[in-house]
């Protein structure tokens, strides 16, 4: 099933989209934000050149604890640049993670401000990193923080954090790889899906309080 519940495209067997196909890759260094939609909370362009870009720490503040994450700089330098530029802005700020799984792929997805799923920034960013070693086998292993998507390059602002071991094709822009607060997502995914199903809101609303960047480690 994808990540994003996008409400244009063609769904397949498989259950992703059709989207028209990605652009060509930029030059080193350098990344393509095309703008894309509506946003669902007015942020400006990340910028386009990220060879200055440095390691950092992400610091999630939920409502029922924090999660910190490394960001991959290296491997995936515009998905970082993009999350870091958001949340510079604000723009993850009090809201909602408004998805969660807890049968077949198990995962806490956040980002989008309106708490539909089918929200973003109002851009969107080709995909990196999809032949990382620790997802190119068709599993994202506990502690990945990935990109949502409704297909290859349609990159905005959801992302998903991975709890457990989940069978996902390699897809979604592995970016972070998360340093504490497992315990925290085991948490949420104890109190189940609102409903009783295993796939939706959470049973007990998950808010994303702030996102905070600090300097982190660099990659080995």
């Amino acid at each position: 099933m994808p990540l994003l519940r996008a409400t244009t495209g063609t769904v397949l067997a498989a259950g992703l989209l059709t989207v028209p196909s990605a652009a060509a890759a930029p030059a080193p260094g350098s990344c393509t934000y095309k703008p894309a939609g509506t946003a669902s909370k007015k942020v400006d362009l990340p910028t386009t050149d990220v060879r200055g870009l440095q390691p950092y720490t992400a610091t999630l503040n939920l409502n029922s604890g924090a999660v910190s994450f490394d960001a991959l700089t290296r491997d995936a330098p515009c998905t970082a640049n993009a999350f870091q530029s958001l949340a510079a802005q604000h723009y993850f700020d009090g809201t909602p993670c408004h998805r969660l799984t807890t049968g077949g792929i198990f995962v806490l997805q956040c980002g989008d401000p309106s708490g539909t799923g089918t929200g973003g920034p109002g851009y969107r960013y080709p995909d990196e990193n999809l032949s990382d070693v620790t997802v190119a086998g068709g599993t994202y292993p506990a502690g990945t923080v990935a990109m949502a998507n409704a297909g290859p390059g349609t990159n905005g602002s959801q992302f998903f954090l991975v709890y457990k071991d989940s069978p996902l094709p390699p897809n979604y822009t592995p970016f972070g790889r998360i340093t504490s607060g497992l315990g925290v997502l085991d948490k949420i995914a104890e109190t189940g899906v609102a409903g009783g199903g295993q796939d939706g809101k959470p049973r007990n609303e998950v808010v994303l309080r702030t996102v905070r960047i600090s300097p982190g480690r660099a990659q080995n």
